[in-house]
């Protein structure tokens, strides 16, 4: 879709890549500042910290070590990877252990990061079709109502998580042009800094270094080298925390420790028949358990229920990864159930904003197949594999966020064929090719 005919003036600042970071950062605070004066600060603060993020950064802050996840001491813990709790509790340490003054600095904080994913957004953009392209994904971006909310009402690592994937995605296809040594050193770095942020992205890493191999210049065996470099980088980065956790809970625990509880939370006796009320399986008895049995017992239990279930289950569990698939990519199973039972005007809007970006985006990457799009396999790599995870255990669209960045190229990429045909001009993705048409 590319923009009317305008005066040079406007079409420059539509295309701004200062504007749309402004915005960015713009719609989220105008939120955050709505949304605070609805709720006191000391119920909104002590509410956000009472998670899994909050409790292991109080730890950390008090000084008893990267532990107790779950509010009640609990000793050492692998829960979560360790990046954003330590940023958490550097805040606690500056501000205030669950102060408001250390919840609005993360906030502020986690805007921060969704005003600076704009600029890979915008840069692979470039590369995908030119300015029009890269503008919508990145005014796509700054508007989208869920992208607007979740800095706000989640002090975890989402926001961080979709400045890292974008970048990643943005790094992969400068440094597949690149023959500079230090090029894939810091490629390698960033992607040990997101392992210890969010795991589920290192999905991706397999199938971006397979695209850079196969797109070397460098003939093999050679082109393996350097695709070599950057996983061994990516790993050693990790090292540090595998140590850790193979000191603490004597077990081989790279990334977190928490799948067998993600995994049970979605596969359990609650889902088949008969249907019970209250649930035969609670959050809070399987935390009360954790208290009891200790991390590393109860997460090796948790799994082996959810696998027996599984196995158990075959039928059922197709149904729930169906529905979790759903979950995960619009946020709720039965979308038209919801339209009629939240009837405003902002909840449609919502609703209608989260159904049509997926929708869009399968679009757009349809279009990229079918024109054979040179950045056609890393720009999927992240859309398809990444949710995997999401699709056997448990899905909400928090867990989507980070590779919202994504969807909203893919989507572009639609619009901007969808525009090219109204204005009878073939679209600019089928002659576009990794080089960017702008400086990078």
């Amino acid at each position: 879709m590319s923009f009317p005919k305008l005066p040079p003036a406007i079409g420059c600042l539509l295309t701004s890549l200062t504007l749309l970071i402004s915005l960015t950062a713009a719609t989220r605070l105008i939120f955050a500042v709505i949304e605070s004066k609805k709720i006191p600060a000391d119920q909104l603060s002590r509410a956000v910290f009472e998670t899994e993020t909050g409790s292991i950064a109080r730890s950390l802050a008090q000084g008893k070590g990267f532990s107790s996840p779950y509010e009640r001491e609990s000793g050492p813990t692998a829960i979560l990877p360790p990046v954003y709790p330590l940023i958490v509790a550097a805040i606690f340490k500056i501000s205030g252990i669950r102060s408001a003054a250390s919840f609005y600095i993360l906030v502020a904080l986690n805007i921060a990061f969704a005003a600076l994913t704009c600029i890979p957004i915008y840069k692979i953009g470039l590369r995908l079709g030119g300015p029009s392209t890269a503008s919508i994904a990145t005014w796509l971006w700054a508007l989208f109502p869920n992208g607007i909310f979740i800095p706000f009402e989640w002090i975890w690592e989402t926001s961080l998580a979709a400045l890292l994937a974008a970048t990643l995605l943005w790094a992969t296809l400068r440094v597949s042009e690149s023959s500079n040594l230090r090029d894939f050193l810091l490629y390698g770095a960033l992607w040990s800094l997101t392992l210890m942020t969010n795991p589920a992205l290192g999905a991706a890493l397999p199938i971006f270094l397979i695209w850079m191999t196969v797109h070397s210049k460098i003939r093999f065996p050679k082109n393996l080298v350097r695709p070599t470099l950057v996983l061994t980088i990516a790993l050693l980065g990790c090292v540090p925390w595998t140590i850790r956790n193979l000191a603490v809970f004597h077990r081989f625990i790279p990334f977190r420790s928490g799948f067998g509880f993600e995994l049970y939370i979605g596969n359990n006796e609650n889902y088949s028949p008969p249907l019970l009320y209250p649930p035969r399986v609670s959050f809070e008895r399987e935390q009360l358990r954790y208290l009891h049995m200790g991390e590393v017992p109860f997460m090796d239990e948790e799994k082996r229920k959810a696998v027996a279930f599984i196995r158990s289950n075959p039928a059922i569990f197709a149904r729930l990864t169906l529905n979790r698939a759903i979950q995960f990519w619009i946020g709720l199973t039965r979308p038209a159930d919801a339209w009629r039972t939240y009837p405003s005007a902002k909840d449609h809007l919502i609703l209608l904003s989260n159904l049509l970006a997926p929708l869009l985006a399968a679009a757009g990457a349809v279009i990229l197949i079918v024109k054979r799009h040179p950045l056609t396999t890393p720009l999927l790599a992240l859309f398809v594999a990444y949710p995997a995870v999401y699709y056997i255990s448990h899905a909400s669209l928090r867990y989507r966020h980070p590779v919202d960045p994504i969807l909203f190229l893919l989507a572009a990429c639609a619009l901007t064929e969808v525009g090219s045909a109204f204005r009878g001009r073939p679209a600019r993705l089928n002659q576009a090719n990794t080089k960017s048409p702008l400086p990078t």
